[in-house]
Order: structure tokens, then sequence, then C-alpha cells
């Protein structure tokens, strides 16, 4: 069992990063402890992966970083229903995922975030094909 986390007056608490949500410490007799993000900066990052933990919505938040499509071509290339497509893309639009755009009588979708993109290219450089994790390529110090 450890011991208990000292008690912390408003003094103490540091944020750190380039936002006023980012990592907060507690200085405590030990030294720094890392406490985390704030909760609401949590269960907003935990709705967003929990969004994109359906292949589905991952497979068309995917297409829309490559190109901007309607939801016709986007439910074909994701081998789903333009129903099935549409209930998707709204929940991804409504998170802020996606933008749609009219274009004519066309709902036009994309990935405008550059974090999203981000996010998404990542993970699939991740991850292969066969669905095994790639090794991480990025060259180790020397000690």
């Amino acid at each position: 069992m450890s011991a208990p986390e000292p008690a912390v007056d408003a003094a103490t608490v540091v944020r750190s990063g380039r936002s006023a949500g980012s990592t907060t410490y507690i200085r405590g007799a030990a030294g720094q402890h890392t406490v985390g993000p704030p909760r609401r900066q949590l269960a907003s990052a935990a709705r967003t992966f929990g969004l994109l933990s359906s292949p589905v919505r991952l497979h068309l938040v995917w297409l829309a970083t490559q190109d901007s499509y309607d939801v016709g071509t986007l439910a074909d290339r994701a081998g789903v229903s333009v129903a099935t497509a549409s209930q998707h893309l709204g929940k991804l639009r409504i998170a802020g995922l996606t933008t749609v755009h009219r274009q004519g009588r066309h709902h036009i979708y994309t990935v405008d975030d550059p974090h999203v993109r981000a996010l998404v290219d990542q993970i699939f450089a991740h991850i292969t094909p066969d669905g095994t994790l790639a090794p991480d390529r990025t060259p180790v110090p020397a000690a």
C-alpha cells in the first residue's frame, strides 16, 4: 500500500503545456506528481475515441481525410448502405470530427481539422495492413 498523497493547497497546483487544459502537476513533499488532464478534457477525449472505435466510422473518417466526398461515394467506398453512412456521418459531424458543406443537392464531407487528420494518419502508420502493430522506427539515442 502506498502512502497517501500530501494535502495540497491552491498555491501548489501548477499547469504545464500550451493551454490551460493541459497536464496538471501537484507539488508534494516527494516532488511532482502527474495528475493529468482535467476531467472534462478526459471525458471529451474518451467520447472522441469512442466514436472512432467503430470500424465503419473510422473508415468514413479516414476516407474524408483523403478527399471530400458525398454520402453516396463514402457509403460505396466504405461498403455500407447510404442510410448507414449517413447515420454515422451525422454523429461524426456533430462531434466536430468531419465537416460538411452543400454542393448543389449534395452534402460533401471532409476532415478539415489538422489534429484529426494527424490522429488518423498516425494510427494507420502504427498498425500494419495485417492488423499488427508496426515496429517503432524512431532511432533510440545512444546512452
